[in-house]
């Protein structure tokens, strides 16, 4: 089942909204807009969640350290945010335990205070109560690091979430798409232009090279860490010999993967404070273990930026001296940075002090930005979004009135009561939830991969998930690449040749062989 010819969008009508930017944001503002009934088309450049909305640390939170600076009103909002979401979405998002050691008593103590009070501004929304755990519970947590259990005096357990991001990405953009958006990605945008009608968009589609233009009312930019690019390339006319200020500042985040039994634990682990200011955490994860994350400002925001030694070295020397495990770069499987889209400037502040907040900005009649934030915020910052189109008047009000997506389960939810496999368990077709039968439906359901992968998940990614190239299928349909790059280099001539038979398109093989490359360290 070969795709349309074209990708290209219907031209004949005037879209309400074009959301450039198929991350986190974006998609929520997509599906957002659908369920008001408004005409909905949505653009990436790349692949849904190709950016920062792949590489998190893989948690649905409240912030604890927001709290100890104070920010009561993003951490509440973030933990009503966070219930809804593990709400929308049950097999992608799920209640996960924390357990944080306690290096002295005084340590201990403020923790425990912090901890609690997380829990108290939870109140209902609780997921579980927060617990002071002595040595020899804390022993009986983590029996598989003995180090780290020698090191505390005792610990606290509390609740936070737990989420796939990629998956959870892409259920957004088939519910978007389901609700009656247009969802494509690999269209970028190359010019942005005023029109009698709102907004001229010159659109390309990146597998065939076609152009065409588009016509919206409104245009939201939310291109993450990004989005200054664009609104150069709207603003930078007007502004003459002015530079279009920044709204930006990218932060680095380096994650590690290890083999879980190289890292055994069954509960994530907090580090409370680093050397950084930032905390440290390892979480189970697809059946690996998590060790994140630094937090390093750039003045640059490349589509694949690389580890810097110093950052490596920084994750190696925290996992040693605070979880008392020693790891070599032979024991790392996988290593991925991400892009953090800060608001402001840092003023001198590290960026691990800056706000997570987000921002709307319109930038003209009919052209907002939105950026910063995180992902358990997703969808109150696309309500933020819609709520001031219409506070401006550049769209009239919603055909079917507010979109009601703390109640619109995504695409692929199983209903209430069906059995769950955990988020830390090894990927499978429990993945896909609701849609697991048609998946194996497909031919190739018995034929393995590699990593669990089947023929039949592949195809069903090509026909139904948008998975046009290697890189799409085994870095986000599939987390081979963030969870063991040498194996995702194995798996891929097999999945090219699925790609290629299903699409008729080049799967570029050799370009995820390569970036294969940098999601490795040389031994």
């Amino acid at each position: 089942m070969k795709p349309s010819a074209s990708n290209a969008l219907p031209n004949d009508l005037v879209w309400d909204l074009l959301v450039v930017g198929g991350g986190a944001t974006g998609l929520g503002v997509a599906v957002q807009a659908a369920l008001e009934g408004r005409r909905v088309a949505l653009v990436e450049a790349r692949d849904f969640a190709s950016g920062t909305s792949s590489r998190s640390t893989k948690l649905l939170h409240g912030g604890v350290r927001y709290l100890a600076q104070g920010r009561l009103r993003l951490v509440r909002e973030a933990l009503r945010e966070r219930t809804t979401v593990l709400g929308l979405a049950p097999h992608l998002a799920q209640p996960l335990s924390f357990v944080v050691p306690g290096a002295n008593w005084l340590s201990w103590a403020w923790t425990g205070l912090g901890l609690k009070a997380y829990q108290w501004l939870s109140g209902r929304m609780s997921l579980g109560a927060t617990v002071a755990l002595s040595r020899q519970a804390l022993a009986r947590c983590l029996p598989g690091l003995p180090g780290m259990v020698a090191g505390a005096v005792a610990g606290m357990r509390y609740w936070d979430g737990q989420f796939e991001d990629a998956r959870l990405a892409l259920a957004l953009a088939k519910t978007a798409r389901q609700a009656g958006a247009s969802v494509h990605n690999h269209m970028r945008v190359t010019a942005l232009a005023p029109s009698a009608q709102g907004w001229q968009v010159d659109l390309r589609d990146e597998r065939s090279g076609m152009v065409q233009t588009v016509q919206a009312r409104c245009v939201v930019n939310a291109t993450g860490v990004w989005v200054d690019a664009l609104r150069r390339m709207v603003l930078q006319p007007w502004a003459g010999s002015q530079t279009v200020p920044a709204l930006v500042k990218p932060s680095q985040g380096v994650h590690l993967v290890v083999a879980r039994e190289r890292l055994p634990i069954g509960e994530a682990v907090l580090i409370p404070r680093t050397a950084d200011g930032r905390v440290l955490f390892a979480v189970p994860w697809l059946g690996a273990t998590v060790i994140g994350t630094t937090d390093t400002p750039r003045s640059d925001a490349p589509l694949e930026p690389l580890p810097l030694q110093e950052e490596l070295d920084f994750l190696f020397r925290e996992t040693r001296q605070s979880l008392g495990v020693s790891l070599t770069r032979a024991d790392v499987r996988s290593v991925w940075v991400g892009l953090r889209p800060l608001v402001g400037h840092t003023d001198g502040q590290a960026t691990s002090q800056m706000s997570r907040e987000h921002l709307i900005q319109r930038e003209a009649p009919g052209l907002f930005t939105v950026t910063g934030g995180k992902w358990t915020t997703y969808r109150s910052m696309a309500e933020d979004v819609m709520r001031s189109i219409r506070a401006h008047n550049d769209l009239p009000p919603a055909a079917l009135g507010p979109g009601k997506t703390a109640q619109h389960t995504l695409v692929g939810a199983p209903l209430a009561g069906a059995p769950l496999l955990p988020i830390s368990a090894a990927p499978g077709l429990h993945m896909w939830g609701s849609e697991a039968a048609q998946v194996q439906a497909l031919p190739g359901a018995g034929r393995d991969l590699g990593m669990g992968l089947s023929e039949a998940m592949v195809r069903f990614a090509a026909r139904h998930e948008w998975a046009l190239t290697v890189e799409d299928m085994l870095a986000r349909r599939w987390r081979a690449l963030f969870l063991d790059a040498r194996l995702a280099a194995k798996m891929a001539p097999a999945v090219a040749a699925l790609l290629q038979e299903e699409t008729g398109l080049d799967p570029q093989l050799p370009a995820f062989l390569d970036l294969c490359q940098r999601y490795t360290l040389a031994d």
